[in-house]
């Protein structure tokens, strides 16, 4: 299978305006949120093309000048979803399967993608794959702690026996009873936002309208789940690697500090 990994980059992110030029500290010193998702694009194997996609001009200034191929998208595509479908369907980029690694989440492993590539490959009837990563008690308690604080932090998946995801979330799902001691193991998956979708459900992906859950949410990936489409959730090891994205202003000292960069 022909495969591209696509990073959409909007700048006027309503929670982090600017989010994909935020600079962190890192052990190569500053960079920018962008090129450390583009340098984690690159460190994946098996993969035919690494594209940026935006619509703004000092992304596209930024993202080339690091030397990303940079894919320019119309303003009213709402999310990265759209954003990738909107490359396809103008010609800008053709494959098989095309991979949305988001802009804010440059500690992804490059096994969580080949993960999700081989998740398609396996079984001709998975329309859309994603990685999910089990919780920790530790990192459990960071995700209860950012909702009790009133911030939209990391989406959960709820999903069958199969692997076929049965909802997400900004809530973190399954509710667990804070007066009660937490299972073990913690039966909660933070959802990696990363997906893998065949292009043929990506092209319909932009035909349907967005869904009310997806409003409700602000969860793109909702969209395909109301029109029945079978988006397999891939569990993945995190093997003591940090994971976090960087959704708010407050996260950075965190991805700083996985990164090896910060105090």
């Amino acid at each position: 299978m022909r495969t591209a990994i696509l990073i959409p980059a909007r700048y006027a992110s309503t929670r982090f305006p600017g989010k994909p030029l935020a600079q962190l500290a890192t052990p190569w010193g500053p960079r920018s949120l962008i090129r450390l998702s583009w340098e984690a694009a690159r460190r994946v194997p098996g993969i035919d093309a690494v594209h940026v996609v935006t619509e703004d001009a000092r992304i596209r200034a930024a993202a080339e000048d690091f030397g990303a191929s940079v894919i320019m998208t119309p303003p009213e595509c709402r999310n990265g979803t759209e954003r990738c479908a909107a490359a396809l369907r103008d010609g800008a980029v053709s494959a098989d399967v095309i991979v949305n690694l988001q802009g804010d989440a440059p500690l992804t492993p490059p096994d969580f993608v080949t993960a999700l590539t081989g998740a398609l490959g396996a079984d001709p009837a998975r329309q859309v794959a994603t990685p999910v990563l089990r919780c920790d008690a530790a990192h459990h308690a960071r995700l209860v702690a950012d909702r009790r604080a009133g911030r939209v932090g990391a989406t959960t998946a709820v999903f069958d026996a199969e692997g076929r995801a049965l909802y997400f979330s900004k809530e973190v799902l399954p509710f667990t009873d804070p007066a009660k001691p937490l299972p073990d193991p913690v039966p909660v998956f933070h959802h990696v936002g990363v997906y893998a979708y065949r292009a043929a459900a990506l092209e319909r992906y932009a035909q349907w309208p967005e869904s009310a859950l997806e409003q409700l949410e602000g969860l793109e990936q909702l969209r395909f789940l109301v029109n029945g489409a079978l988006v397999h959730c891939a569990e993945v090891r995190a093997d003591g690697r940090g994971f976090w994205e960087l959704n708010n202003p407050e996260d950075i000292p965190h991805i700083e500090a996985a990164l090896g960069g910060g105090a």
